[in-house]
């Protein structure tokens, strides 16, 4: 067999996936990385989106409690889940901001409505990822979860590379990190010539779906930090990681004859969301990393990304097709 052949048996459908994540749990790496000996966050604002559950909101409260002043995006949960994380942290230094990746109307507001009210990020956590039962249209005819897991954050992107988004006056390098997915392996080809388009799939194709979009944000994070770093001297760290498999809520959109099923198997198999931040945790502070980017981690161990996601071509090709949608997106609401 092939090695896509290979990679496409991992993720070709949700139980597979499911026991793929498992089996993955049980392969301790011999070279795994620690939090031992971190420095604290004590000065760093960091934002986190999907902050309100699972791995964003562990992400919080780990952040919280290393001295950061935190900044929490999400949708829902407003100031329930902020005024959880500060007890469970023990800091008050920790804001709240709706954000809704799925109102792409609102990102444009978002992005000035943090830059005014705090100032310049340090670190930006960019986390928010859903796996939907069945493609569902959003207004602006695009699939929910293209939208969620990677177009919103390529309009994210866009605004963190005004330059004013980020803090390059700190003492560090500023950082973005991508929460991605091993299953970006998972793709054989780039499908250019239906970038954007709506196709209807089902529950079936839900995961391998999900597995081309984090293709395509690991692609975007290397085309970023090129952007970023244009002359190869670092001036913005991009990392991106795979936490594993995370008991959380993401597959909410199961059916719900499997949720009995599902949350057995999540409870005793995938990992806590506290246990499961610990990589973004070390991107995030670790000082063996300042100076570097495109640095990718799976659980605690550096791996490298899928070529196709590294290949600056791919990335060069999926920024202009985000540009031409995002221009065509905005010249229909002008319209």
């Amino acid at each position: 067999m092939s090695g896509n052949s290979e990679k496409t048996e991992r993720y070709k459908n949700p139980v597979i996936a499911i026991f793929t994540g498992i089996s993955d749990l049980f392969k301790r790496p011999a070279n795994e990385l620690s939090l031992e000996g971190l420095p604290s966050l004590e000065g760093k604002k960091v934002m986190i989106t999907g902050a309100s559950s699972g791995l964003g909101f562990a992400t919080s409260v780990e952040m919280a409690s290393r001295g950061a002043h935190v900044i929490m995006a999400m949708r829902s949960g407003i100031p329930a889940k902020g005024e959880k994380v500060k007890s469970l942290s023990g800091s008050t230094r920790v804001d709240m901001i709706p954000m809704d990746l799925s109102d792409l109307e609102s990102l444009a507001g978002f992005a000035k409505e943090v830059k005014q009210r705090f100032g310049p990020m340090d670190i930006v956590v960019c986390n928010a990822a859903m796996v939907a039962n069945r493609s569902r249209a959003v207004k602006q005819e695009l699939d929910e979860m293209f939208v969620v897991n990677y177009f919103a954050k390529f309009l994210l992107a866009k605004r963190i590379m005004d330059g004013s988004f980020l803090n390059h006056k700190g003492a560090d390098l500023p950082r973005i990190i991508f929460v991605a997915s091993e299953s970006h392996r998972n793709p054989s080809v780039f499908e250019w010539d239906k970038f954007g388009l709506y196709e209807s799939y089902g529950i079936k194709q839900s995961v391998a779906m999900y597995g081309y979009y984090k293709l395509l944000l690991l692609t975007l994070a290397n085309e970023l930090s090129r952007r970023l770093n244009p002359d190869g001297e670092v001036e913005c760290s991009v990392f991106a990681l795979c936490p594993g498999p995370v008991n959380s809520n993401i597959a909410r959109e199961a059916p719900v004859l499997f949720h009995p099923l599902l949350k057995l198997v999540f409870g005793i198999f995938f990992r806590s969301p506290k246990k499961a931040c610990k990589p973004v945790i070390y991107l995030a502070s670790s000082k063996e990393l300042e100076g570097r980017t495109g640095v990718y981690l799976f659980l605690m161990q550096e791996k490298n990304m899928d070529e196709k996601a590294v290949d600056p071509e791919n990335g060069k090709r999926l920024w202009e097709l985000s540009e031409q949608l995002t221009n065509q997106i905005m010249k229909e609401q002008d319209g």
